[in-house]
């Protein structure tokens, strides 16, 4: 398959482009707004635990909700996530040969502290919490003095938040369980007019850890609902104390997204590292992670969305591998974009998200203001918890066409998009050219490149 790859012309920088990996950018900086719509149109906690508290939940908002945690949540993020410690290598590399080890290491350092500080003014500029720049480019501080380790080596160090966070999970999961079993057991037996034990008694009197959670959760919807619906400077108080309130008061929840981007990153390296990503390895290859990914992924995504929606408190033991279901189903959309693109209609297909793979920073930035600023904040649309998930997810279809439309025009006529030419304008020191595209010459004309 590596006669598949193309290298494409390099960024006014000098970065190159492979436009296989462009494909794959492509697809994941427009799958993120599947992730990220539901806490832009309505209540990012609601989203993310509670799907019922979005929407009528209709049976196609089920169908619509079930599909979208089984196949893409969380897997745009992971890919971009591979993609960006694939990116590492291949800019590190290409320093390193230019300017040695230490003048790589400053100007990668460099580049993505400007990162961090776009991701800084998504955040409190543009208001949306749920920036993935700032996370990346802090990861990304960590994960390169890594870079030079073996492929194995690196993927094995990636599987270890995967374990983490399972071995993690799992007592918290059962002391959840113990909890429901225990709260039953006092329903039942108040109900039978039986005297509670001493193990019931003190169950009741700690107000219950899970339950009491998801009052609290209850309690912040309506608080974020109110806010972001009354007027503009509730709605921008609401948006920055969503982000804000995490530093403090939930560490562990920062340290969780810390450690899947840093060790995700890692994966990537090494799978570069082997040709995968790129498409050079041979065709059973991408047949079997797409086997085994769906498979493992499917199941452990499907047991853990089946329970979820069955709103009776309960929890399911498949939550504790939900990262390795994350990284399954990731791989197995790699397994099926790679045999996609080893095929001249798979190519023919995919090609136009290579344009979306190019401009993926203005995009990401662009469906920020679309949503953020236009359809659902109090000073404009207005279309906040007005949607539910079937309506929320054709939103984000219409709005990524729109945009895939727009990165190609664009990608037509000029080399690099305004937000990534700003970035690297900024990290270069040096305002680059746009880099405007020039007509190719007619057919007629004769080749004068030398042979």
């Amino acid at each position: 398959m590596s006669d598949t790859i193309v290298t494409t012309a390099a960024e006014p920088d000098g970065a190159p482009r492979i436009a296989s990996l462009d494909v794959l950018r492509g697809i994941a900086i427009l799958g993120i707004l599947f992730m990220n719509i539901d806490g832009m149109g309505a209540s990012g906690l609601a989203g993310a635990r509670w799907p019922l508290w979005i929407g009528d939940w209709t049976k196609l908002d089920q169908i619509v909700w079930f599909t979208r945690q089984v196949f893409p949540d969380g897997t745009a993020r992971c890919l971009l996530e591979l993609l960006f410690g694939a990116g590492m290598v291949i800019l590190t590399g290409r320093a390193t040969d230019r300017a040695g080890g230490w003048r790589a290491m400053r100007a990668y350092y460099w580049r993505n502290i400007v990162l961090f500080g776009f991701g800084m003014v998504h955040v409190f500029g543009l208001l949306w919490y749920g920036d993935i720049l700032h996370m990346y480019a802090l990861c990304a501080l960590v994960v390169f003095p890594l870079r030079n380790l073996p492929a194995k080596w690196l993927i094995a160090l990636g599987l270890v938040f995967a374990t983490a966070s399972a071995v993690v999970s799992m007592p918290r999961i059962y002391n959840i369980d113990v909890e429901n079993e225990r709260l039953a057991d006092v329903a039942e037996h108040r109900a039978a007019g039986q005297p509670l034990s001493r193990t019931e008694r003190k169950a009741v009197r700690s107000n219950h850890g899970w339950h009491r959670s998801i009052r609290q959760d209850r309690f912040a919807v309506a608080r974020e609902d109110r806010n972001r619906t009354t007027n503009f400077a509730r709605w921008q108080m609401q948006e920055i104390r969503t982000y804000t309130d995490r530093i403090p008061t939930d560490w562990s929840r920062v340290l969780w997204w810390f450690g899947e981007a840093t060790c995700t990153m890692l994966i990537g390296a090494g799978l570069f590292k082997l040709g995968i990503l790129q498409g050079q390895r041979k065709r059973s290859v991408y047949v079997w992670m797409l086997v085994m990914g769906y498979l493992v992924g499917g199941a452990i995504r499907g047991i853990g969305a089946w329970q979820t929606i069955q709103f009776d408190d309960s929890v399911s033991f498949t939550w504790s591998l939900r990262e390795f279901g994350r990284l399954a189903m990731t791989l197995g959309h790699v397994g099926l974009l790679s045999l996609l693109l080893s095929t001249v209609r798979g190519s023919a297909l995919l090609k136009p998200f290579a344009a979306a793979g190019r401009t993926a920073l203005t995009i990401y930035i662009c469906q920020t203001l679309i949503c953020l600023w236009l359809l659902y904040p109090p000073l404009a649309l207005g279309l906040y918890v007005t949607q539910g998930w079937a309506a929320l997810m054709a939103t984000a279809v219409v709005i990524d066409a729109v945009l895939l439309i727009a990165a190609n025009i664009w990608v037509r006529h000029f080399t690099i998009a305004p937000v990534e030419w700003l970035w690297r304008s900024i990290a270069a020191l040096r305002p680059l050219p746009f880099g405007r595209v020039h007509a190719p010459p007619p057919r007629h004309a004769p080749d004068l490149a030398p042979a």
